[in-house]
């Protein structure tokens, strides 16, 4: 009997937690979770060209004093890169054991360099990794008013000038899906990298759908707009690239192939390299 209650009171509590993420969602949809964070543009008041996010996690710090004395050093202090319009942040979420050591180092770090962007609600795994697109675009779109919100790894050496001139080239593009367009087969085979446990949504061919890679992944205001107001209901698969592909293909997007974006393109007018 107790058996019975114990499964009655799980299933009422399940049901509960899906109503309230449902209530959720339709509050966002109606602006009222709108102003949740101080959405900023720059210090002149005018709206962003492009907030970069890099991603890392707590082993990176190498690659991000890596990052911090290349690229984003060639554009001087980020206050410059601000008055260009142009807001960039590496991107972690808290330790599995929130408070301890990693987190400590994280918001240290983050004191003297001021260039780190925390998700609180995002576990830094390996294994929460396909979640982190989500927590970075409802994160970003919330705090920065910006044209273009941008993903990029850390093991990439990016052309800033480059991904400037770029971003404006698209500009006025209303949900824009930008980066190095391309799909695959489907890793079916448990214990093999790039596993997809799900592999059999993708039907008998076994073959992603088209997706930007993801080293790179811009997406326009509106599209980091909806995966905010819909965050709780949209699902991630194995990978991060996969999952934000999966989200823009019931929607309105323009997909725009730039192999500039190809970090093995061998063309001198490439973007980035890895």
């Amino acid at each position: 009997m107790e058996d019975k209650l114990v499964v009655l009171g799980c299933k009422e509590l399940e049901k509960r937690i899906v109503e309230a993420e449902m209530e959720l969602t339709l509050a966002k949809s109606q602006g009222y979770l709108k102003n949740q964070l101080q959405q900023t543009g720059s210090s002149s008041g005018k709206k962003l060209l492009a907030v970069i996010g890099v991603y890392t996690g707590f082993g990176g710090r190498l690659r991000r004093n890596i990052i911090r004395g290349s690229w984003m050093s060639k554009a001087d202090v980020l206050s410059k890169l601000e008055e260009r319009g142009i807001i960039v942040r590496f991107v972690i979420g808290k330790s599995p054991n929130r408070g301890d050591s990693l987190d400590h180092n994280i918001d240290e770090e983050n004191r003297l360099k001021k260039d780190l962007l925390i998700l609180d609600n995002h576990e830094e795994a390996q294994e929460e990794l396909p979640k982190k697109a989500k927590f970075f675009f409802s994160t970003a779109v919330q705090m920065w008013d910006a044209e273009f919100f941008v993903k990029v790894d850390d093991n990439v050496d990016l052309d800033l000038d480059g991904l400037v001139e770029l971003l404006k080239s698209h500009h006025n593009k209303d949900s824009a899906y930008i980066g190095c367009m391309k799909s695959g087969d489907v890793v079916v085979e448990e214990g093999k990298p790039w596993y997809e446990p799900e592999w059999w949504k993708f039907g008998d061919q076994k073959s992603y759908f088209r997706h930007a890679s993801g080293s790179v992944v811009i997406l326009s205001k509106n599209l980091a707009q909806y995966i905010y107001t819909n965050s709780v209901s949209l699902k991630a698969y194995a990978h991060d690239d996969i999952s934000v592909g999966s989200w823009m293909m019931g929607l309105k997007a323009t997909y725009i192939d730039e192999t500039r974006l190809c970090c093995s393109y061998s063309g001198q007018d490439k973007v980035c390299s890895a």
